[in-house]
């Protein structure tokens, strides 16, 4: 049914029976139904997590009302458990540094209304966004940064961020490595795009190095960024094939492409509350 307010629950807690029924139960006894409901059970680590989506509209609940009801379920089977809705729309920061593309692709997307998001700020160490952000009628800040700036930089940065009540921060190709300042404010809210299929290939100039073993696969990997580089919970991830017949420019095409549509994937996936990230995981439900 287009156009209603849903309220989505996520979910998750050690595994046990009864989960699901409590959850179900919880949202029969408002009023409410069950649009979409999906769960996953770690098994080696013996945790369950849900993502359950229902329709508001026939409760007697405000949506404010809605955590605070499920709070003794939540605290009956000892659950971690937050409550979004899906009209809203996260205030969401874009982060680029030379490469265009995926910033680009993502004002593209975001006014044409694919992400259920507020892009309110595009920043970048270097001047030649502008432009861009201009035309997409969002305020542009030019935050330049050496390795002797780095700290203040950082420290400017986060007051942007904060200023402008910034929920998510995406790194659309931002090459600078964030500090604990950035990393700290934002704790699984930093969606960072790789180009490699990670692990492999890491550091500078991936593309000569699948180029020079050969490979027969490229890929693009999203993951939220945290204090080890390169290795925070892996969001989305996509593979292009290439042959012995593809130069380096043509990998380095093939990967842009992929990782415009794998940061998109990564950043509607968060925006529409479908992840959850356990330990070094993350849990994308569909």
């Amino acid at each position: 049914m287009p156009g209603i307010n849903t309220a989505v629950l996520l979910i998750s807690c050690r595994d046990r029976p009864g989960l699901v029924h409590a959850v179900a139960e919880f949202v029969l006894s408002i009023g409410a139904n069950i649009l979409h409901a999906e769960q996953h059970i770690d098994r080696e680590a013996g945790v369950f997590f849900q993502r359950v989506e229902f329709d508001l509209s026939g409760s007697g609940l405000e949506p404010t009302q809605v955590a605070a009801a499920f709070e003794p379920v939540a605290a009956r089977y000892e659950m971690a458990a937050s409550v979004r809705f899906s009209d809203e729309r996260p205030r969401i920061a874009l982060l680029a540094s030379h490469h265009a593309h995926c910033l680009a692709d993502l004002l593209g997307r975001w006014r044409s209304g694919e992400l259920a998001a507020e892009v309110v700020a595009v920043i970048s160490n270097h001047s030649k966004h502008a432009a861009l952000a201009e035309f997409s009628a969002v305020p542009f800040h030019h935050l330049p940064v050496t390795p002797e700036t780095r700290v203040r930089q950082e420290s400017v940065l986060v007051d942007v961020l904060s200023g402008n009540d910034v929920e998510v921060v995406v790194l659309a190709r931002y090459m600078q490595v964030l500090g604990p300042a950035v990393l700290n404010a934002f704790p699984s809210r930093i969606i960072n795009i790789h180009h490699s299929f990670l692990p492999a290939f890491v550091g500078a100039r991936p593309y000569h190095q699948a180029q020079q073993r050969g490979v027969k696969l490229i890929g693009a990997t999203a993951h939220y960024a945290t204090a080890e580089l390169d290795e925070g919970p892996i969001i989305a991830q996509d593979v292009a094939a290439v042959t012995h017949r593809d130069s380096i420019d043509d990998l380095v095409r093939k990967g842009r492409d992929l990782e415009t549509v794998v940061l998109a994937r990564a950043v509607r996936a968060h925006v529409e509350h479908r992840t959850l990230v356990f330990g070094n995981k993350t849990i994308v439900f569909s």
